[in-house]
């Protein structure tokens, strides 16, 4: 059978979203620079919104970090396949994500980051599926929360497939 995406949330959505996100960001970090780190690759589109959104000196780095290989489901074991190129240390840093399901992967990163010593350390998500967690996260900003669906587009993929649709949408079978 084939996979057919429909639109779950529309680029407008999105949008309208993001900056109320950069605008409640740029409140409670009034002074920069602020790092966004953005988890590679889901987070890029989102990353790319909302640092432009903030109005907040930032600095933007990128990790890589994995826990999904190619299937719809986490494998459970995460591993860093990009490391940061510059140190976090005594910056204020907000981990910018794409979605956040059951935990695993962030509470891995946390550890990694809080090692670091930043001076504050947070979390962006476009997307938060609760009803999936495995591991306990504070996400401090959360664009939505949905409900458990597989999705796709704005940056989130199946099997490399579907980044670039500009909607979020829901992968079904036709």
């Amino acid at each position: 059978m084939a996979l057919v995406p429909r639109v779950f949330l529309t680029a407008e959505q999105i949008q309208k979203r993001v900056h109320e996100m950069g605008d409640e960001i740029s409140a409670k970090y009034p002074e920069g620079p602020i790092y966004l780190i953005a988890i590679l690759k889901g987070a890029f589109v989102f990353l790319a919104d909302l640092s432009r959104a903030i109005r907040t000196p930032s600095r933007i780095e990128f990790m890589g970090i994995s826990s999904y290989g190619r299937g719809k489901t986490s494998s459970g074991q995460v591993r860093v396949t990009k490391d940061l190129d510059v140190s976090i240390e005594g910056h204020h840093v907000l981990i910018v994500e794409d979605i956040v399901d059951s935990g695993v992967t962030l509470t891995y990163l946390l550890n990694v980051l809080e090692q670091r010593r930043p001076k504050s350390l947070a979390i962006a998500t476009l997307l938060d599926k609760p009803e999936r967690r495995l591991r306990p996260v504070d996400v401090s900003y959360v664009g939505f929360k949905i409900p458990d669906e597989f999705v796709v587009g704005y940056g989130l993929d199946f099997a490399e497939d579907y980044r670039n649709l500009k909607d979020i949408c829901i992968l079904g079978e036709a």
